[in-house]
């Protein structure tokens, strides 16, 4: 995985790729295409994605408890 991420900051209105809940995950994949994923989905598939990953952007820190 390698990259800093260009693209803008997830919004309510980015949707888990998986589910549709809200997604705070973004995956950009190397021919440039993103996956999106809440928390949830992310996590379930974490080592996989970050294996892929050209990028990975975790916004999970914005959830709380």
């Amino acid at each position: 995985m390698t990259g800093t991420t260009t693209k803008p900051t997830l919004t309510n209105l980015d949707r888990c790729d998986r589910c549709g809940a809200q997604a705070y995950v973004r995956v950009v994949l190397p021919g440039g295409s993103d996956l999106l994923f809440c928390r949830h989905h992310a996590k379930s598939h974490d080592s996989k994605l970050r294996e892929m990953a050209v990028e990975y952007h975790d916004e999970t820190d914005k959830l709380t408890v």
